[in-house]
């Protein structure tokens, strides 16, 4: 990943650098409670310790990269201090991507610094060196998000989420097209997430974008205009930051039977209904559709492991009518006016929508439910969400909805 025109560190020496400082008395990195465990361990033990432990996924990403002036200036100042500021500003906000990337990525950023703010024309040079990072820098970014994911989620949820997020760009799509895909988007996090192989995450992300191109741009011109670039990485970053398809008319989804549920295969069934759910409702949020996921294996669980399994799922067939489809109409609703309108108006028919008489009200005061789902939609409508973040948040709007525990989705 390093580039020609720069006399950088192999990634080995520079992991070793690394390790040292973190295990350093003045280290500049947050503590963490395996690092005393890790920094007793030697040479490549200890690189491979520390690069396991993870500090948990950052709600957002805080580093704002300064102006180029401002990071010139600082650097001027104190070198040291800048690198180590900026090492621990970045690794913490992209805590999630693999150690290889981030390295890489924290590499050729100080080297750009170090390179541009002496140079005699600063401008050309930043712009220069910045067109150089872009793949690097879209590829820190979407590792991160990626591996986020894979953190909070697990394989098996994470490829539920990759399924539905396709179902909801292309609804066209049938399962057997889709699920493939999301698969093998899964086996790339698994594969790269924790893997110190340099170019692991690029070359299994750049083959599995290609594979996307080929199953689906030609089923849709959206993914058709994101998958004509030349830069694998630049047209996995547009796939990623697509928007939900409008919603499409398609008829109402056949539920998996009771035999079908407690069957081998029931976990296969009850996803193929999370898909169709997810294709009909494009707006619905992935934390809510995180924890439909969570609650169908609940629901086998109980239902499968009971006396009556037919019993069991005819009660919970009838608590879904009345609780599960209201639930999911007004949190696709919620979401796609969140999309539709400019923020101000949207709060404004989110208050006249909330001042309408309930069946059963909400306990909470109107200026706090207006800014409980504000907030929901703002940080969990969109494509990149934080998953730590919206998933707290979806159980906080289910508390207001049934009294904690008390309905499926608690």
């Amino acid at each position: 990943m390093a580039r020609r025109g720069h006399n950088l560190l192999s990634p080995i020496p520079q992991s070793t650098a690394l390790s040292e400082k973190s295990c350093g008395a003045d280290s500049p990195f947050p503590a963490h409670p395996g690092a005393a465990q890790c920094c007793s361990q030697q040479g490549l033990e200890r690189k491979l310790c520390l690069a396991a432990l993870r500090h948990p996924p950052q709600p957002l990403p805080r580093f704002l990269q300064p102006s180029d002036r401002e990071l010139c200036h600082a650097f001027r100042q104190e070198p040291r201090e800048f690198a180590d500021r900026f090492l621990y500003e970045y690794a913490s906000s992209y805590s999630q991507a693999p150690l290889p990337v981030l390295l890489a990525s924290t590499t050729t950023f100080l080297s750009m610094v170090s390179t541009c703010c002496i140079s005699p024309a600063p401008t050309a040079c930043f712009l220069k060196e910045k067109l150089e990072r872009k793949t690097l820098s879209l590829l820190t970014l979407t590792s991160n998000r990626i591996c986020s994911r894979f953190s909070a989620y697990g394989k098996d949820k994470a490829s539920f989420s990759s399924l539905a997020s396709l179902a909801q760009k292309i609804p066209t799509a049938s399962f057997e097209e889709l699920l493939p895909l999301a698969e093998d988007a899964a086996e790339v996090a698994s594969q790269c997430c924790d893997s110190m192989a340099e170019d692991c995450m690029q070359k299994k992300l750049l083959e599995h974008t290609a594979r996307v191109c080929s199953a689906l741009s030609a089923r849709d011109r959206r993914f058709a205009a994101c998958c004509q670039g030349k830069n694998l990485m630049e047209n996995h970053f547009c796939i990623l930051a697509m928007p939900p398809a409008p919603a499409t008319r398609l008829p109402e989804p056949l539920e998996p039977t009771n035999k079908e549920l407690c069957a081998k295969e029931g976990a296969l069934h009850a996803t193929r209904f999370l898909f169709e759910l997810a294709r009909r409702h494009p707006n619905l949020p992935e934390a809510v559709l995180a924890k439909l996921y969570d609650s169908s294996g609940k629901l086998r669980r109980e239902c499968c492991s009971s006396k009556d399994p037919s019993a069991c799922w005819d009660i919970k067939r009838q608590r879904i009518a009345e609780e599960l489809f209201p639930f999911l109409a007004k949190a696709d609703q919620l979401c796609g006016q969140y999309h539709k309108l400019p923020f101000l108006e949207f709060k404004k028919r989110l208050r006249d929508s909330l001042a309408q008489p309930e069946p059963e009200p909400s306990p909470a005061p109107l200026e706090q439910l207006l800014e409980q789902r504000a907030s929901f939609a703002s940080s969990c409508c969109l494509p990149d969400a934080p998953p730590l973040l919206c998933t707290s948040k979806v159980s906080l709007e289910l508390g207001e909805l049934c009294q904690g525990d008390s309905c499926l989705l608690g």
